[in-house]
């Protein structure tokens, strides 16, 4: 089977090329120098040449604060290639796994929220995922939709190397009042091959069905940075301050906790818990 994995220099796209060896697939690892997927005619031609069996899309415009500036190019990656994508899929009938985020809501609700909770974004990035995700739905691809939530790695740019980096300070003010769910791109890269190693065929049943994926439990920016500093054994005093003390161009959801049952009864899937998960990145960050 030809899988064509899109920004596959990102942190999702980065984890799945390591799992990758495990897996007796043959993929195709692009980022935007060998694929742009805003290009309608050569994404086509890329899929015909190859002879691509399966997409998945972790490319994404994910810079939060910098996209209230640059709406249209994060409209371009997040909304109108994913709709080139999905159309490609459809007329070839291959599936395609779409990653979107947990930006979509709005951050109101009192529970975790479920896939066909009411979506409202407060942001550029959420309203150019939205429309991303509505592309997909309206082409009728076949394939899922997975939405996930504060993403980390031991590559690319995140929270956890962003409060590693600061770990010389003598304190850090870090938001207490934003919860959700830290989820380590590896694990997510481990349920998406698994879903296309075990499920393939039922992936082919899907039209743009959604599922949320983080790690298990819940959490607040405050609790996740002194949960790093923990495990590493840094003595540093990290002050809780409200979101309205860090103005930030983008606005967050205050709450965006995810329900996983859906994806984890439907693929049988095992989630570890956040804590365990970051020891495990942590580890290998050391290495």
């Amino acid at each position: 089977m030809n899988i064509l994995i899109t920004g596959a220099k990102g942190q999702l796209g980065s984890e799945i090329t390591v799992l990758s060896k495990d897996y007796s697939f043959h993929f195709y690892f692009t980022d935007k120098e060998e694929l742009d997927i805003a290009n309608k005619e050569k994404l086509k031609h890329f899929i015909n040449e190859n002879k691509i069996d399966l997409i998945v899309n972790c490319a994404a415009y994910t810079a939060v604060d910098k996209a209230e500036e640059e709406k249209e190019l994060a409209d371009l990656i997040n909304h109108k290639a994913v709709k080139y994508l999905a159309d490609i899929s459809k007329q070839k009938d291959i599936p395609l796994i779409h990653i979107s985020t947990d930006y979509v809501f709005d951050g109101k609700n009192y529970r975790p929220y479920e896939e066909d909770d009411k979506t409202n974004p407060q942001s550029v990035y959420g309203i150019t995922k939205l429309k991303g995700e509505e592309a997909f739905i309206k082409s009728q691809a076949k394939g899922i939709i997975i939405r996930t939530s504060w993403v980390y790695s031991s590559f690319g740019a995140n929270f956890v190397k962003t409060m590693l980096r600061l770990k010389d300070k003598k304190e850090l003010n870090v938001v207490f009042d934003q919860v959700g769910t830290p989820t380590y791109a590896r694990d997510l890269a481990k349920a998406i091959l698994e879903i296309i190693n075990r499920n393939f065929e039922k992936l082919k049943s899907f039209k743009a069905e959604i599922f949320h994926f983080s790690n298990e439990g819940v959490c607040s920016w405050y609790d996740f940075a002194k949960a790093i500093f923990e495990i590493k054994g840094i003595d540093i005093k990290i002050n809780p301050i409200e979101t309205k003390d860090y103005p930030t161009p983008a606005k967050r959801p205050h709450y965006s906790v995810l329900n996983k049952s859906k994806i984890k009864k439907e693929f049988c899937i095992k989630i570890p818990y956040w804590k365990e998960s970051l020891k495990e990145c942590l580890k290998e960050i050391n290495e």
